[in-house]
């Protein structure tokens, strides 16, 4: 009888049995800040046979014992294997989701070995070039008959699916604003990478019809979301909604991202060292992201734990008059996190269920609504404000 690979363990045969009857879900950096959120949604799912996956195979483990699976359940896997698209096949994988960021610097090898491997590929970025860009693979996906989407979170999916609920409203839809405010809960290393990669540093977006130079967290406002969130201050991010927008909805002239922090004092230091880079008194912040992670960790009891999303249209509606339209998603009990999960859950349990995606490589828009994507969310405490 042949060995089991190394570093694996024999599967019952009931477990086996499960494994082929389900669809089998991989998620890579399964133990991570959103890795972890979504693989306890999935492993509740009974269509699924989920394996969660990273460079360590005792997190993997560990995590999977967790959720009361089987430890075979968690694997060692690295990104950046030349031979993952074998590790894939050889694991029955037919969907990737990629949560292992930030994505900003990151190429497509994951994405490329899911399609090699005829798996399905999903991915939480938000780097802008990143997400974008995943339509170079479209000729590939197509013809390996895989589904493949980037940008399965709050930016753009949930953003362009508030939009698109909004758009028929419009007669001409002229101006996208829309941001975040985030609660007490410090978000993963890897994700304050990829925000502070581009602090005070310049980037493009359109606005009212030109198309001109801001730098990251600067532009600082001070918003009102409705309570128990109130007054937020916010400041510009560079995010993939900026270069997706404009295509999608040609009558925009207007297209403005911007996020803050739930404490006042940690956005207004950022807002000042964003400047230091700016002037090229620093070259980065990115140094100063470990640090400021664990501060922000030790502080998340004295800080609010109520953290929101906004997206205002501004227009003229079907017959000539202005119209503006506010829709605003709150969230308690430092349950924000959760939020940018959404999409990639939503799109597993429709491909878990049977259901056909497109065939191709896209950013994430199109492809849930926000009813969709809100029902992902079910049991935590995020509500919607419709416009």
């Amino acid at each position: 009888m042949k060995s089991p690979p190394a570093g694996t363990e024999p599967q019952s045969r009931t477990e086996e049995l499960t494994h082929r009857a389900s669809h089998v879900i991989l998620v890579l950096g399964g133990y991570g800040f959103f890795g972890e959120r979504i693989c306890g949604v999935l492993a509740r799912n009974e269509r699924v046979h989920l394996i969660i996956g990273g460079r360590d195979g005792v997190r993997a483990r560990k995590a999977v014992r967790a959720l009361g699976l089987p430890s075979t359940q968690g694997v060692a896997i690295d990104a950046s294997d030349p031979a993952l698209a074998e590790r894939l096949a050889g694991l029955g994988v037919r969907t990737v989701i990629h949560t292992a960021g930030p994505f900003q610097g990151q190429d497509y090898a994951v994405a490329r070995a899911a399609i090699t491997a005829g798996a399905n590929y999903i991915d939480l970025a938000d780097g802008r070039d990143f997400v974008a860009g995943i339509a170079l693979l479209d000729a590939e996906a197509r013809v390996a008959g895989v589904f493949v989407t980037s940008g399965a979170s709050s930016l753009p999916a949930l953003s362009s699916a508030v939009v698109d609920r909004y758009a028929s409203r419009f007669g001409k839809l002229q101006s996208v604003r829309h941001g975040i405010a985030s609660g007490a809960r410090a978000p993963g290393i890897a994700t304050m990478r990829g925000v502070f990669s581009y602090c005070g540093k310049p980037f493009n977006r359109l606005e009212n019809g030109h198309w001109g130079p801001t730098h990251g967290w600067q532009d600082m406002i001070c918003h009102r979301f409705p309570s128990p969130v109130g007054r937020r201050l916010l400041g510009s991010c560079d995010v993939p909604d900026l270069i997706l927008f404009p295509a999608r909805y040609p009558d925009v002239q207007t297209v403005t991202f911007q996020a803050g922090f739930a404490s006042p004092a940690g956005h207004l230091f950022v807002w000042a060292a964003s400047h230091l880079v700016r002037f090229h008194l620093m070259h980065s912040l990115l140094p100063l992201v470990a640090p400021l992670h664990r501060i922000s960790r030790w502080l998340e009891s004295f800080v609010s734990d109520k953290g929101a999303m906004f997206v205002s249209m501004a227009g003229t509606d079907t017959k000539g008059q202005p119209l503006d339209l506010h829709w605003y998603l709150i969230a308690t009990r430092n349950h924000g996190p959760h939020i940018p999960c959404g999409a990639s859950i939503a799109l597993a349990r429709k491909l878990a269920n049977g259901e056909q995606l497109p065939s191709g490589a896209m950013p994430c828009m199109g492809l849930l609504s926000v009813d969709e994507y809100l029902n992902a969310l079910d049991g935590f405490d995020v509500r919607e404000v419709p416009a």
